[in-house]
C-alpha cells in the first residue's frame, strides 16, 4: 500500500521511476536547465553530494552519453563528471566517483587531477542535512554545506563557470545571497515546478564566477572552523541584522518548469492498463550504505533472538 499510495501522492516519483532515474530530484535540474540552460558548452563538471546519483544520471544522459553517441566523437572530446560523496554510490557511465568530504582540500586535488590540470565548468550540489523541522537550525546547517560547497567550487571552477546549489529559504537568506554575490556577479534563486510549494528548499543558480581580486581560495577554510571560545576571544557577528534600509538586498526568485506542467504538491490517479491493476515499480537504484542500514541489522537479529527464544520455550 505504501508505495502505490505514494506513487498516486507524488507524480514525480512515479514518473522517475517510470523514466529510470534513481531519485525524482533528478526533474529539478532538468528543469532549472530548461530556464538557465546551465549545460550549453559544458566539457567538465563536478557534481557535490551526489548519492544516490539522480543529477549525475542527469549529466550523464544530457553531456556524455550525447557526445559519446555522436559519429564524430573522440575519446578526447568526450566531457568529464567527476561526483562527489561520502557514501558509495551505484556506477553511472561516464561518470568518475570520487568517495570523499567536500570541506577537504585534498578533494579538490583529486578532482583537478581527473580533469588533467583543467578547471570544471560547472558545479552542481543537491546536497542536503537531515532536516530536523526546526527551520532556523535547517537553514543553518544548510548554509554551512553551501560554504564548504564553495571551498571546492574556488578551487575547481574555472573564470565564467556556474554554480549550482540548494539552499533553504529563510530570514538569512538575504546574507546567503550577499556571500555569493561576491564570487558570481549573477545569482538567482529558483524554484523548480518538481520542488513541493510545502518544502523550504529552492536553487542557487549562480552564473559567471568571478572570484575578487586578490583572492585565495584558502581564505574561505576560515570560515568552516570555529571561530572564538567559551574562554573568550574574537567572536563574529553572522546575523542578517545589518542588511537592512540602504544595506538591504531584494533577492531575485525565479519559477522554473512548465508551469502547465505536473503539479508536486497534487495527487494524481495511477494509470490505468488492460487489465485495471497498477503495479507499482520498484526504486531504480537502491542505497547501497543506507544510513538506516546498521538499524535494520540490529532489528533482524533482535528478531532472531525473540524467535529462538520462543522456540526454546516450546521445546521446553
Amino acid at each position: 500500500m505504501g508505495k502505490a499510495s505514494r506513487d498516486k501522492r507524488d507524480i514525480y516519483y512515479r514518473k522517475a521511476k517510470e523514466e529510470g532515474w534513481r531519485a525524482r530530484s533528478a526533474f529539478k535540474l532538468l528543469q532549472i536547465d530548461e530556464e538557465f540552460n546551465i549545460f550549453e558548452g559544458v566539457k567538465r563538471v563536478v557534481d557535490l553530494c551526489a548519492a544516490p546519483g539522480s543529477w549525475s544520471q542527469v549529466l550523464s544522459r544530457r553531456l556524455y552519453l550525447p557526445a559519446k553517441l555522436s559519429p564524430d566523437s573522440r575519446e578526447s572530446d568526450l566531457p568529464l563528471i567527476v561526483a562527489i560523496d561520502l557514501q558509495p554510490m551505484a556506477p553511472i557511465e561516464g561518470v568518475i566517483q570520487v568517495q570523499g568530504d567536500i570541506t577537504n582540500a585534498r578533494t579538490a586535488e583529486v578532482v583537478i587531477r581527473h580533469f588533467e590540470g583543467c578547471k570544471a565548468d560547472l558545479v552542481v550540489c543537491d546536497g542536503a542535512p537531515d532536516v530536523t523541522g526546526l527551520h532556523d537550525m535547517d537553514e543553518f546547517v544548510q548554509s554551512q554545506l553551501i560554504l564548504a560547497g564553495l571551498t571546492i567550487v574556488t578551487h575547481v571552477l574555472r573564470e565564467g563557470g556556474k554554480f549550482i546549489a540548494k539552499i533553504f529559504r529563510g530570514k538569512d537568506t538575504s546574507l546567503l545571497y550577499c556571500q555569493l554575490k561576491l564570487f558570481f556577479p549573477l545569482v538567482t534563486f529558483a524554484k523548480p515546478k518538481s520542488s513541493r510549494n510545502s518544502s523550504i528548499e529552492a536553487f542557487a543558480v549562480c552564473e559567471n564566477y568571478s572570484p575578487p581580486e586578490g583572492f585565495n581560495p584558502k581564505d574561505l577554510y576560515r570560515l568552516l572552523e570555529k571561530v572564538g571560545s567559551p574562554s573568550g576571544g574574537e567572536d563574529l557577528d553572522c546575523s542578517s541584522g545589518w542588511l537592512e534600509g540602504p544595506n538591504k538586498v531584494y533577492i531575485p526568485f525565479l519559477a522554473c518548469g512548465d508551469l502547465s506542467g505536473y503539479d508536486s504538491d497534487r495527487s494524481y490517479p495511477l494509470p490505468k492498463v488492460a487489465d485495471g491493476t497498477y503495479k507499482s515499480l520498484d526504486p531504480v537504484q537502491p542505497p547501497i550504505a543506507p544510513p538506516y542500514k546498521r538499524a535494520l541489522e540490529l532489528k533482524k537479529a533482535s528478531s532472531h533472538g525473540i524467535q529462538e527464544l520462543e522456540k526454546l520455550s516450546l521445546d521446553s
